[in-house]
């Protein structure tokens, strides 16, 4: 086993970091992928940068050059579903692009031609297991909340009330941001098992800037609590 970790910010990353035993570093078309060992598993964690091109390279370089047999994404995500609250955590079961429109051919809102799937949905056993793990967490921690669902993903970052109000509506989505579906189309692309754990910076609406940098680190935090302790309990 070998896991890939990808996220998209030095601030989601720091953290996984200055966990990981016996770092080495690679460099590849200018990005640095460590390469180490946490909670007991052989790990290549790397900063894609923002936006789905970015994660899609850096996920299949992961897994063609690295061979990495699982994928997981951690990081923070706007919440535009009204019952989403600030540092919340949400683990995707499934995963749409909302920014791909080719409605004018028949297919719906976020559906990529002759792909075979509508959504890209995550590995059946890592949610379960991600789902056990934030029940035990929430038993001892008040204030951790979380939730399974769907996440969107596109090139933008959502700062508009009007525009996070109708994304969550044609989609019941949970939460968008701008990665997670182009990792999880790479995935299923190469049939490799993926989890994504997001935890909320902002809502989506007209001050989300500005909610993003308040709680971007705190966020960050609970999305790792969760990656930690997949990686630790993962036994397939």
């Amino acid at each position: 086993m070998k896991i890939g970790i990808v996220c998209a910010m030095q601030e989601e990353f720091e953290l996984i970091s200055n966990d990981i035993k016996d770092k080495s570093l690679i460099k590849k078309l200018n990005l640095e992928f460590i390469s180490g060992n946490l909670n007991g598993k052989k790990i290549i964690g790397v900063i894609c940068g923002i936006g789905k091109v970015n994660s899609a390279i850096c996920t299949q370089i992961l897994i063609s050059e690295f061979k990495c047999t699982h994928i997981i994404n951690s990081g923070v995500a706007g919440g535009i579903n009204k019952n989403i609250k600030f540092k919340d955590v949400v683990i995707a079961n499934d995963l749409i692009q909302h920014d791909v429109n080719i409605c004018n051919f028949g297919y719906k809102l976020g559906e990529i031609p002759n792909i075979g799937t509508y959504s890209f949905k995550c590995d059946g056993y890592l949610v379960e297991l991600a789902k056990s793990i934030c029940e035990d967490i929430s038993k001892n921690k008040a204030d951790f909340k979380f939730h399974i669902g769907r996440i969107i993903t596109g090139d933008q970052f959502i700062s508009n009330d009007e525009i996070s109000n109708k994304l969550q509506n044609e989609f019941n989505a949970l939460a968008c941001e701008m990665e997670s579906a182009a990792i999880a189309q790479t995935c299923y692309l190469n049939n490799i098992p993926y989890i994504i754990i997001r935890s909320i910076s902002d809502n989506g609406g007209n001050i989300a800037g500005d909610e993003f940098y308040k709680f971007l680190k705190d966020a960050s935090k609970n999305s790792y609590l969760i990656l930690k302790q997949i990686i630790s309990r993962m036994e397939k």
